[in-house]
């Protein structure tokens, strides 16, 4: 029998030009599938060794070790860490328990069997070589011809090279046919795929700011780059682009002359206009740069918030929100701002709203009238921690207050921060650990919401994210990663 395994694995290796090794692996994956039909279920593992000189060959059955705490997801091929170590006392999670069982006379699977699983593993190893030589160029961005559409999408053949450009990577109302000539940026490589290992896209920012690198000779020579894009594909992008040589004009550069550039990158992209801005590095001038056309009276920047409320003018309101919201919705993703279009009296409103609620905050927390809270307003206090920490020399520069008044206030003020703290920490108290454990808090968002009845994770978990944002003030980004994160145990318990 053994000498029947070595002839075997000398003929395929000969016949089908490949290693002997292959050969001697693709035999043990065979029999080893072949066992596993002995069993009532196939949710089994075997492992068939082969000796490479003398052709015998020894069949285990395996259970992988697993860690006490996480029980058997597959009792079938898993054993639990105390129970393999009953039998091997070093043994560690990871480690594979074997036990030696009959092996399968070879003649009764066939060279049949061997041979099909030889010729599949010489499909991959040929299908992964062709991937790796065509990676190893480096490109990002893919052109090939639309060889044919499937339920997921068209197959773009390029070489000998199938990618998969799935529907919703499409460019809306793009018409694609079998053999049109076709670029999309290379979005992931999945090497575990079944059919084509290489996913594309035409609609990514990526896709249009390749296309302007390849457009603008200046960007390969590092005088030029774009910083960031934000598209609606087949309608309308944003990017942002800073030059390295004050003699570029990296607007003027990335339009070409009488347009040219600009064009030829629109062309690709199903005509879809591209408003080119100056990347800056103050926040405030790249939001009123990213909103262009639109003109901007002025603009408030909320770090804690991550958030602006930028004003206009009537004539420019709607130019500054675009259509459907579309042209804030762009300057927002392209500056990572968020970003609140306001009038002049929307802006006055609101801020009359703030300066009632710190008023009435100095009024509640410090014990003072009105006047004394308006002259801390007018003198740009904001919070109780200004006023209990800003350098006494400042607070004694206010005309309205001597010393005693300026010692009185800012002792109020520590006080009530005191007092505010261990309430904080009583309500933190409330709060179970599970909550408190959870990535992404902070004692000051878990008592925002302690304030509103959530105190543990489940309760998080069933809060919408508007819900959460209206609790808590955090952006609805943020809002959205936490509540999933909360969920995130309704899925794996």
């Amino acid at each position: 029998m053994s000498r029947e395994v070595l002839m075997l694995a000398d003929a395929l290796a000969r016949e089908k030009n490949v290693d002997r090794e292959i050969v001697f692996e693709a035999l043990e994956m065979a029999l080893a599938s072949a066992t596993k039909k002995r069993y009532a279920t196939e949710d089994v593992d075997i492992r068939v060794s082969i000796d490479r000189e003398s052709g015998e060959y020894e069949t285990f059955r395996r259970w992988l070790v697993v860690p006490d705490e996480a029980g058997l997801q597959e009792p079938d091929k898993e054993i639990l860490q105390f129970e393999a170590q009953e039998q091997l006392s070093d043994i560690e999670v990871g480690d594979f328990i074997e036990e030696q069982i009959e092996s399968l006379a070879f003649g009764r699977i066939g060279a049949q069997a061997a041979k099909q699983v030889i010729l599949q593993r010489i499909r991959d190893a040929e299908r992964e070589q062709i991937l790796n030589d065509y990676l190893e160029r480096g490109e990002k961005v893919m052109t090939g011809t639309v060889k044919r559409a499937d339920k997921n999408g068209l197959i773009i053949e390029s070489g000998r090279v199938e990618a998969l450009l799935r529907r919703d990577q499409m460019i809306p109302k793009e018409n694609l046919r079998s053999g049109d000539r076709v670029r999309a940026y290379i979005l992931k490589v999945d090497r575990e795929a079944r059919g084509p290992q290489i996913e594309l896209s035409r609609t990514c920012p990526d896709f249009l700011i390749k296309l302007f690198e390849n457009e603008v000779p200046e960007m390969e020579q590092g005088l030029l780059e774009i910083k960031g894009a934000a598209r609606d594909p087949g309608v309308r992008a944003k990017i942002a682009v800073i030059t390295y040589d004050k003699r570029i004009d990296p607007i003027g550069t990335c339009v070409g002359v009488r347009g040219t550039r600009v064009t030829a990158v629109r062309n690709e992209v199903a005509g879809e206009a591209v408003d080119i801005v100056l990347w800056s590095e103050d926040p405030a001038q790249f939001v009123i740069g990213a909103l262009a056309p639109a003109q901007v009276s002025s603009i408030v920047v909320d770090e804690e918030r991550h958030a602006m409320d930028v004003v206009v003018d009537e004539e420019n309101l709607a130019i500054a929100i675009g259509r459907s919201g579309q042209n804030v919705r762009l300057a927002s993703d392209l500056t990572g701002w968020q970003i609140n279009i306001m009038t002049p009296e929307e802006s006055a409103e609101k801020t009359e709203k703030e300066v009632a609620s710190v008023r009435q905050l100095f009024i509640d927390k410090l014990d003072v009238d009105q006047e004394v809270a308006d002259i801390l307003i007018e003198e740009g206090f904001n919070t109780l921690e200004e006023v209990a920490y800003v350098p006494l020399s400042e607070m004694l520069e206010i005309d309205s207050f001597d010393e005693d008044t300026v010692n009185e206030l800012r002792t109020r003020a520590r006080d009530s921060l005191l007092t505010l703290e261990l309430a904080k920490e009583e309500r933190i108290g409330e709060v179970s650990q599970d909550l408190l454990s959870l990535e992404g808090m902070t004692s000051e968002l878990i008592a925002k919401l302690a304030d509103n009845q959530v105190h543990t994770r489940d309760d998080l978990a069933e809060l919408a994210v508007d819900e959460l944002v209206e609790a808590t003030q955090i952006d609805e980004e943020t809002a959205k990663t936490l509540i999933m994160k909360a969920r995130e145990h309704w899925f794996t318990s």
